[in-house]
């Protein structure tokens, strides 16, 4: 495990961090308590990865587990399986020509990358028996006992990396490549979303800081120019990831599925394009199971809205209402109680998600990871604008009706108070309630997201080493070799951190764009705060990858995957708040003021049916716009297509068949005509006689004759008209 000290200090170039042995992959196998248990499954273990040509050499790990190194033992069998996944990118269309039919002149012409090595020896551990894999699936079946398979870090890497890193403003296409040969593209992805972003926001949050300044909150203005902001990021953004993915050459890759070993299967049946025998699960079934999705989805919004509700009108009753003892200590109790239940009911809920998308039981991993990043996208939205639509649309509203119900907590205080009766005091709309709310979760939850996210990992495993150093006096130290040493201690180390998981990060930039696209018009700042805070969330992303977590599998992708669908609902939900908002609280600073007599039910509703065809025809308009912009990844695939082309007429018809003739010369093709046309007036006159459409094309004898005859008709037709 690399550390800020290793990455920054001068003694980052100690040995153990400049090597990795060679090493392709790490599996930790945790000692069951049977031995002959133990036994037969690591004999198992070394046994899959050797048939399928992989070295392997073992090591202690800590007291209960083994490290089992493994890397190929052949780098020309590696290669042979390289080839064939550029052949079948070929056949499926990921790239435009074929892969060269002499092996090494196709190395020598694309080298292996090292995310383009380690995903293929990860294959070979983990893919099916019959599809040339080991079929190693850690913690399940047979496998039970493999907690991890996770590659090494490269320390000389990320050292480089972190430090260029933190000195650059903005990233380049450059840094995005070294990603992705390192991360591979389902990373590289990432930050290229996060990066093009963050260069977006430049333009709100210039325009948003003149907003607040002259415009001030809630100006129509603002919240039309925010929503065309977005459609504008959106659409840009599903064309820069083509250009991405062409550039990258893995646009379509996700039409080649990864099967899920979890897959259960019904029967088998032929598939009706290549005859093969495929394993079919019911699609009744699986839709059946997709529709517990409804009640899924108003179960999530029933439990959270439940527990936000009750935190809520706590909230309301100790702030607004009550007056009596212990008034300020108080108004944390909703706090406290959303900052223990929420991440519980969160994690339950989250489960419960993973657990609905097990039972549906998809037969590939990217619809499985699809389907749950959908139920996921629905908890994380109820969790995180629930508070603000409270505000926006029922504490605002109608919070001079609801409030008389709140008389429940003044009788509960006085059941458990000494005093007769709580002090309460007169209630009265809070209008600066709802910027106050949006200011703590743009600047203050973002804050504390970092500490959770970066500070608090480190924290954790300074506690978690200390905590093993005084446990390791009373035990015998590990009988390394003395050469060895240093570096087994930094696989021990990389073998107890997190798995690094990108769909977390994708979540967080999501869930931040909902914000801007839903309520910046509240408070036009938003952008601002957004944009310090991406530039951070870069480089602490970066830091979080080489620091605090394993090395990622380098996984291939074509796209954001399922969250471009998200960031597409919150671009068009967030034009019909915005203008619900802007038409609550533009005409009064205090909105409604709590009586729903002040608002035109009408007038709100023809302002949100209004925002939205302003939407739908401005992101018609940009639609439109962009794709009259050409692009380098685009210019590049009809390049090559262009290029396959020609190589395949070549090849068909030859050179000269292909190759551009030149039209004959007046000269040339006169002589030719003339001398085709007596020799074909010889053949008649031979023969006798000849057909009305021979002697049709033999009056005029060659293109002079033609000249001569059509002038002499057109001087006929200039003295006829005379």
């Amino acid at each position: 495990m690399s550390s800020l000290r290793s990455l920054y200090a001068s003694d980052g170039d100690r040995p153990e961090l400049k090597t990795n042995m060679d090493v392709d992959y790490v599996l930790r196998y945790k000692i069951p308590s049977d031995s002959a248990e133990a036994e037969a499954g690591f004999t198992q273990l070394i046994e899959a990865l050797t048939r399928v040509g992989l070295a392997t050499e073992v090591r202690n790990g800590d007291e209960s587990s083994l490290l089992v190194f493994v890397k190929v033992a052949s780098e020309k069998h590696l290669t042979s399986h390289i080839y064939r996944e550029r052949v079948q990118d070929w056949l499926y269309s990921v790239r435009i020509t074929a892969p060269d039919k002499d092996v090494g002149k196709e190395f020598s012409n694309h080298a292996i990358s090292e995310a383009e090595r380690l995903r293929t020896v990860y294959l070979l551990i983990t893919k099916p028996k019959n599809e040339g894999g080991a079929g190693i699936t850690p913690k399940i079946g047979q496998w039970k006992h493999v907690i991890s398979i996770f590659p090494l870090h490269n320390h000389s890497f990320n050292r480089q990396w972190i430090k260029q890193w933190s000195t650059k403003y903005f990233l380049n296409d450059q840094d995005l490549d070294q990603i992705r040969d390192k991360f591979g593209e389902s990373v590289a992805f990432y930050f290229a979303f996060v990066q093009s972003y963050f260069a977006f926001l430049l333009f709100p949050a210039a325009f948003g800081f003149g907003a607040w300044l002259i415009l001030g909150h809630y100006s129509w203005f603002y919240a039309f120019v925010n929503s065309l902001w977005s459609v504008i990021f959106f659409e840009w953004w599903k064309k820069k990831e083509v250009d991405l993915a062409v550039q990258w050459g893995v646009r379509g890759v996700s039409r080649i599925q990864r099967p899920r070993t979890q897959f259960r299967w019904d029967h088998e049946a032929a598939d009706p394009v290549t005859g093969e025998a495929v394993k079919v699960y019911s699609p009744v079934k699986r839709l059946q199971t997709q529709l517990l999705q409804v009640p899924f989805a108003l179960g999530c919004l029933t439990v959270l809205g439940a527990l936000y509700i009750f935190c809520f009108s706590i909230e309301i009753f100790l702030s607004e209402v009550y007056n009596g003892p212990f008034k300020s200590y108080l108004t944390f109790t909703p706090t406290i109680i959303l900052t223990g239940a929420l991440p519980a009911l969160s994690t339950i809920l989250g489960n419960f998600a993973e657990k609905l998308t097990e039972r549906e039981n998809y037969e590939t991993k990217d619809a499985h990871h699809a389907s749950l990043v959908q139920k996921l996208f629905v908890i994380n939205f109820l969790t995180s604008y629930t508070p603000l639509f409270l505000t926006a649309f029922v504490y605002m509203p109608f919070g001079n009706i609801l409030v008389p119900y709140m008389d429940v907590f003044r009788t509960m205080a006085e059941t458990f108070s000494s005093e007769e009766s709580v002090t309460t005091q007169s209630f009265h709309i809070n209008p600066d309630r709802l910027r106050k709310q949006v200011i703590y979760f743009t600047v203050t939850a973002q804050v504390v997201n970092f500490g959770l996210e970066a500070v608090a990992p480190y924290v954790k495993r300074k506690v978690f080493k200390e905590v093993e150093k005084a446990q390791s006096k009373n035990k015998a130290s590990t009988s390394d070799v003395p050469e060895e040493h240093a570096f087994l201690e930094r696989v021990r180390n990389e073998a107890k951190l997190d798995k690094y998981d990108v769909t977390g990060d994708y979540r967080e930039m999501v869930v931040q764009f909902g914000y801007l696209s839903l309520f910046s018009a509240v408070w036009p700042l938003t952008p601002c705060s957004f944009l310090i805070n991406n530039w951070v969330e870069l480089r602490s992303d970066a830091m979080k990858i080489a620091v605090s977590s394993q090395r990622p599998i380098p996984w291939r992708a074509d796209s954001i995957g399922p969250w471009i669908n998200a960031l597409g609902f919150l671009s068009w939900f967030g034009s019909l708040v915005s203008s619900a908002v802007v038409y609550l609280f533009s005409g009064d600073s205090e909105g409604p003021g709590g009586d729903p007599s002040n608002i035109s039910g009408w007038g709100l509703l023809l302002s949100i049916l209004l925002a939205e065809h302003v939407y739908l025809a401005a992101q018609f308009v940009v639609r439109y716009a962009l794709s009259q912009i050409d692009s380098p990844g685009l210019q590049k695939e009809r390049a090559e297509r262009f290029s396959m082309r020609r190589q395949l007429l070549e090849e068909s018809l030859g050179p000269e068949v292909t190759g551009k003739s030149l039209p004959p010369t007046p000269q040339a093709g006169e002589e030719i005509t003339r001398e085709s046309l007596e020799e074909e007036a010889r053949r008649i006159s031979t023969q006798g006689g000849g057909t009305p459409e021979q002697l049709f094309w033999l009056r005029q004898q060659g293109m002079d004759e033609t000249v001569q005859i059509g002038r002499g008709l057109i001087t006929q037709a200039k003295a006829a008209k005379r």
